[in-house]
């Protein structure tokens, strides 16, 4: 092991970067203590649309390991009771020449979507199935894991990444690490999301040629539905918008007519912690070792497991 002391690491921040590099550090032996300034359930994590699939986050070579990793264990997790974890089909449509992801190749089952499968107005799409998690119930899952693997979670505000006293300290804090760290090319892309009555919904759908701010998106959790959304970049507000939430509705349920006048149950906003590059490297700062796991962008369940597992494999070598 690299450390060895009673109080081996700090997890600094209890989202899903947070728990799930925890849980890895825990589980290989670790004695392993989150700090967060806000419970599980309050962080940006809750808010997430929670498909997995690697969008806006590089590099892509990196990202590409870290994804196919999560991938193999979101799988897993979904055939296991109470994770939030499950299998969901659906599809990314658009209303140009439809271009697959990058990642396509991690997923068996994608393929083109038949002209019979397209909402009206739609030309192109693309079908898969892939992990969506029911995030408020993920969170919970992660959270007992943790303590189950004799971790504690600690809650206070961090004000340097170097006071907690802890040997080696992993930085999954978010957009806070702007200042925290500070990151200058960390930025806020804000995304504001409905959760409302499901009316019959079982598939997913996402399209993909909105105009920015703007995003269409459904993911079906049971008697919910969650509706998205917006990539608002530089907005640091967290109140929800109500010309927003009806614009969601409205775009949602022009592709899904059965959403119309559904029944609204929620409002959630989250910060995306946006960067060209996900920063996921050591660097000793006064005596600690820092390992910085943060910029995610919409991707952080997507690539949870990859980068914990990297983390893990570094400090157990």
């Amino acid at each position: 092991m690299t450390v060895l002391s009673e109080n081996d690491v700090v997890v600094i921040g209890a989202g899903v970067s947070g728990l799930t590099t925890g849980i890895c550090l825990a589980e290989a032996g670790l004695s392993v203590r989150i700090r967060t300034a806000a419970p599980p359930e309050q962080t940006t994590s809750v808010a997430a649309g929670a498909l997995w699939g690697p969008v806006s986050i590089g590099p892509r070579d990196r990202v590409t390991g870290w994804a196919q990793h999560a991938l193999e264990i979101l799988i897993r997790l979904a055939a296991e009771p109470g994770t939030g974890i499950r299998m969901v089909t659906g599809q990314e449509i658009t209303r140009t020449e439809p271009e697959l992801p990058y990642w396509s190749h991690l997923v068996p089952d994608l393929r083109f979507s038949d002209p019979a499968e397209l909402p009206p107005g739609f030309t192109g799409g693309w079908r898969y199935t892939s992990p969506l998690a029911t995030m408020p119930v993920y969170l919970a899952y992660l959270r007992e894991r943790f303590q189950r693997a004799g971790g504690s979670i600690e809650l206070a505000e961090v004000t340097s990444l170097t006071e907690t006293g802890a040997p080696v300290v992993v930085n999954c804090t978010g957009i806070a690490a702007r200042d925290l760290v500070p990151d200058p090319w960390l930025y806020p892309v804000r995304g504001q999301v409905v959760i409302a009555a499901n009316p019959g919904i079982e598939e997913f759908f996402i399209s993909r040629d909105e105009p920015e701010p703007h995003s269409v998106y459904m993911f079906p959790h049971g008697d919910t539905v969650l509706l998205g959304g917006t990539f608002e970049e530089g907005d640091e507000g967290l109140t929800p918008k109500p010309e927003i939430a009806e614009r969601i509705v409205a775009d949602a349920s022009a592709i899904e007519p059965r959403l119309r006048g559904v029944a609204i149950l929620g409002h959630r906003v989250g910060l995306r912690p946006c960067r060209s590059e996900v920063r996921l490297e050591p660097e000793q700062i006064d005596g600690t070792l820092i390992w910085h796991n943060y910029g995610h962008g919409g991707a952080g369940i997507s690539v949870s497991w990859g980068c914990a597992a990297e983390i893990t494999a570094a400090l157990s070598r």
